[in-house]
Parts: structure tokens; C-alpha cells; sequence
């Protein structure tokens, strides 16, 4: 047979096998198929083939779902403060029962410390009078255990074991006390003070024209603890009653008609009696357990759990993409200066370059950050701050893989070819060179990602990063500094670092993921 009939009887049979076969479909595993996909396309395949970096995709994707999205429908602001009613015992009163003698000064020039001092010394001597820095005291005493110090004529103080106490809000004047005890030491039913009649009745009560009481004199003493708290004397007396018969508690009915209970105990130190109140105290609702309102309960400030993971994922997040943008944003320039000029210009970045390498970045980081605590930074200036020196301190790694790509793709033809159309060099370095490097780049940012939430993290753990109010997954670890805390809420520090552990395990298996896709070594 002729080659000419060979060739007939070929392309007889080849137009057979197509009529039989005119609907053949390629498929994508096919290579025919496969060349004429884009490069886009053939990593993109290549990624989607690879079962556990399409796993880290979905799981970052429900994480910034979870961070961005969730805040929003959250009911919750992520500074948002809860409260509950607790019932607390605080300090309330002291009751002191007055053995030793007190004084009621109404000159205090002529009647101070020292002086009170030298007139209870001559006092307890028996001797009626005395003379201090040249001025002459009298003594005169007006009852047992009261005693009226003059000079020149002239009452300046008392000394007494009882006082005499205002049954009102207004204090007793030094004349009234004095005229008070002087009435009751004679054995007079009345007395005038400050231009008004008084009448000394039961139980040392003294009542005004009117018949109410203004003021009575006793030996104890009950003051209250906070300055604004005004006791009546009928809870003086029911409480005086109380600690006179040993009561450990007694309880009182205000004319308010609000019944209330009362502890006491003896301070044998202070030798006087402290009253406690069991009172409804509004606390904020710190380490409250998981549910239906808080899901994973409440922090030690009262905020919302839950809410805090989702705003401290967003910060963690937005974090770790500015930290990476500017480290590469940095590293693509002078790595991308280095790689294509060369020569002494090459020579002086990288010496940059291992000068950034060689900074310890931890102590540095650690002594700006008490810089900022010294300067009182608020939490976002001191968020924004914490991103720049984060950014400032890695691009170095993202300049030398740069410069190390373009240093090999600057002898290729294309870019011969670049050169002798005329092309400017900035143009050949970020049109042309900085564009194939961006797979690689690609690559380390993702999982350079990974490392600079942890480093945020760790930051934050130790106080240097994220401040109160803003969230962040490192700061709200940071509670489990308290061993009580970390043994006992569980769901304070177990959620915050498991999304912080699959958040970051997800960036680097993308990152391996890309990684194998980008390498046109890989199997197709």
C-alpha cells in the first residue's frame, strides 16, 4: 500500500473515531483540560484538592465570622457592665464605752494637747491648779469625773468621762455642755444655754421648750462608720441595751419601717464594740457560671464571656493583618531596592537588616510598654502604637526573602527584555519582579499571621499589649493569673485560648496549603 493510501486510511480513521465520539466531555483531571487553565486557576485547583487546607479556610472563615459578625448581633457592648444583689456584711458602727476622760474644748489655744495632757496629770494628782509656758490653769471639778479647766477667769475646756451628745443632726454648743453638766451636778431640773431654756430629764435627756429632745448625756459613745449616717437615739439606746446585756445581733425597725440586722462583736484591742449590717449590696456580677442570659458566664469585671471572645477576636485579627501589612509593605520595598540594584546599596540594607535581626525584640517591647504606662496612653493610642512597633520590629524576614527572589529572577530573559525596551527601574522592580515574588509572599504572610496573634497574645498575657476596655484573646487569657481562678472557671481562660490555638493552627494550615499549591513541582 502507497503512503498516499496510508494516509487516506488514517484520516479515514481518525474522522470515524470523531463521529463516534462527538459529545467527549473533558474532565478536570484530565491533562488536556489542565493546560488550558490560567495560573490562578491551576493553584486554585491545586488548593481546593488539598482536603486539610480547605479544613483551615472553613475554620478561618467561621472565625472571622465569629469576630466580625458575631459582635454585631451580639445584645451585648463588649464594655458592657452586669450587676446582682448580694447580701454582704460591712462595717456599720463602734460603740465605745467612755472609762477614761474625753475633753470638750472651748478655747483651743489655751486648752490644747499638751495642755489637756498636764490638766489630766495634775487631775489624777489631786491638785487644783497648774501652770504650763507661763500661763496659770485652775482646776475646779464639777462632779465626779467632770472637771472644767479656766485660765484668767475663763472656762477654756472640760474633762469628763460621759459627754454630752446631740440627739439631732446640729452639734451642742461648748455652753450648753457645760451648762448641762453644772444643772445635773446640782441637782437642777432645768438650765439656760446660748439665750434658751433646757429641761434635764429621765435618763439624762435634755428637751427644749417644746418638749423634744435635743440632747442627753451618756458614757458610750456610738459614732457611725460612714460620715453621712445619722443614728436616732432610740437605735443608740435599743444598741447601747444590746451591748450591755452581751447580744451577739439585735435587730431594728427605722421609721422608715425597713427592719434590719445587726452583728456585734468585742475588738478587745480597740476595747469597743463593731457593729456589722447585713445589707443588699448591688456587685458587679464577677465569674458569674454559664447561663441562659451569659452563655460562657462573666469575667471578673461583670462583662458578657461571650461577647468579650467575639470583639477580642476582631482586635486579635485586625492586629495580625496591619502588623503583617506593614512588615510586608516594608520588607517588599528595601528587599525589593536590594535584590534588583545590588552592590553597596544591597550591602548597606542587609547590614539593616541584621542589625533588626540582632534587637531583642521582647525587652524592647517590654520597656516601650512601661514607657506607655508611665505616659498613661489611652487603649487605643497604646493598640496603635503596639501594631507599629510590632510591624517595624519583623519586616526584616519579609526583606530578605524578597531581596533572595529577585536577586534570581532579575537574570531571566523577561527581564533583559525589560531593560532594552527602555523600562524605568521602579517599574521593572514593582511591575514585573515584585509580582512573581508575591506568591511567596503570600505564603509567609499567612503564616506570619499565625505568629503575630501569638505574639499579641503573649503581650497582652503579661499586660504590655491590648489595655481594659478593648478585648483581646491575649488579655482575657491573662485571668488565669489568679491559681484560683484557673482551677475554678474554666470558662474564663479554656474558650478564649482554644479559639486562639485553632485560629492560628488554621493560618498555618492555609499557609501549608498555599505553600503546595504554589510550587509548580506539584503533582497534578
Amino acid at each position: 500500500m502507497s503512503d498516499n493510501e496510508n494516509n487516506k486510511f488514517s484520516s479515514s480513521q481518525t474522522a470515524a473515531e470523531t463521529a463516534d465520539k462527538p459529545n467527549e466531555q473533558y474532565s478536570l483531571s484530565d491533562d488536556r483540560r489542565v493546560k488550558v487553565l490560567s495560573p490562578g486557576a491551576l493553584v486554585a485547583k491545586r488548593f481546593f484538592r488539598n482536603r486539610l487546607a480547605v479544613t483551615g479556610m472553613v475554620i478561618l472563615i467561621l472565625m472571622f465570622a465569629f469576630s466580625f459578625i458575631g459582635g454585631l448581633v451580639s445584645p451585648y457592648r463588649q464594655d458592657q457592665l452586669f450587676y446582682r444583689t448580694d447580701v454582704q456584711i460591712k462595717d456599720y458602727a463602734g460603740v465605745v464605752h467612755n472609762e477614761e476622760f474625753r475633753y470638750t474644748v472651748n478655747d483651743p489655744v489655751l486648752f490644747k494637747n499638751i495642755v489637756q495632757a498636764q490638766a489630766l496629770k495634775n487631775i489624777m494628782a489631786g491638785s487644783d491648779t497648774f501652770t504650763y509656758n507661763g500661763t496659770s490653769y485652775t482646776i475646779e471639778k464639777i462632779a465626779d469625773d467632770v472637771y472644767a479647766v479656766s485660765s484668767g477667769g475663763n472656762v477654756v475646756g472640760l474633762a469628763s468621762k460621759e459627754l454630752v451628745t446631740s440627739s439631732t443632726r446640729d452639734d451642742v454648743s461648748f455652753a450648753f455642755t457645760e451648762a448641762a453638766f453644772r444643772a445635773r451636778a446640782a441637782g437642777e431640773g432645768t438650765f439656760t444655754a446660748d439665750g434658751k431654756t433646757y429641761t434635764l430629764g429621765e435618763g439624762d435627756s435634755i428637751t427644749d421648750a417644746a418638749g423634744s429632745e435635743v440632747a442627753y448625756i451618756s458614757a458610750y459613745i456610738v459614732r457611725p462608720v460612714m460620715p453621712d449616717v445619722f443614728f436616732s437615739r432610740d437605735f443608740k439606746d435599743q444598741l447601747i441595751d444590746a451591748v450591755e446585756s452581751g447580744q451577739t445581733s439585735f435587730t431594728y425597725t427605722g421609721e422608715d419601717g425597713v427592719t434590719a440586722e445587726y452583728i456585734l462583736s468585742y475588738n478587745a484591742t480597740s476595747k469597743s464594740w463593731d457593729i456589722k449590717q447585713e445589707i443588699d449590696t448591688k456587685v458587679f456580677d464577677t465569674y458569674s457560671s454559664p447561663s441562659s442570659e451569659h452563655w460562657l458566664g462573666t469575667d471578673r469585671n461583670g462583662m458578657d464571656m461571650l461577647t468579650r471572645l467575639m470583639y477580642g477576636g476582631r482586635i486579635s485579627l485586625i492586629i495580625g493583618f496591619v502588623v503583617v501589612f506593614i512588615e510586608s509593605f516594608l520588607g517588599i520595598i528595601l528587599g525589593g531596592i536590594s535584590g534588583y540594584f545590588g552592590g553597596w546599596v544591597d550591602g548597606l540594607i542587609m547590614r539593616i537588616v541584621d542589625i533588626f535581626y540582632c534587637i531583642p525584640s521582647m525587652p524592647i517591647i517590654i520597656i516601650i510598654g512601661a514607657a506607655m504606662d508611665a505616659a498613661n496612653l489611652p487603649s487605643l493610642t497604646r493598640m496603635m502604637y503596639l501594631m507599629l512597633i510590632l510591624g517595624l520590629l519583623g519586616w526584616a524576614g519579609v526583606a530578605r526573602l524578597v531581596r533572595g527572589q529577585i536577586l534570581s529572577l532579575r537574570e531571566q530573559e523577561f527581564m533583559t527584555a525589560t531593560e532594552a525596551c527602555g523600562i524605568r527601574p521602579s517599574r521593572r522592580i514593582f511591575r514585573h519582579l515584585i509580582p512573581n515574588v508575591v506568591p511567596q509572599l503570600i505564603v509567609y504572610m499567612t503564616m506570619g499571621l499565625g505568629s503575630t496573634i501569638i505574639m499579641e497574645a503573649t503581650l497582652s498575657f503579661l499586660g504590655l499589649g491590648v489595655r481594659f476596655p478593648f478585648a483581646s484573646w491575649g488579655n482575657i487569657i491573662n485571668d488565669v493569673n489568679n491559681t484560683y481562678v484557673l482551677t475554678n472557671y474554666w470558662f474564663i481562660w479554656i474558650p478564649a485560648g482554644v479559639l486562639l490555638l485553632v485560629t492560628v493552627l488554621a493560618f498555618n494550615i492555609v499557609g501549608d496549603g498555599l505553600r503546595d499549591a504554589f510550587d509548580p513541582k506539584m503533582k497534578r
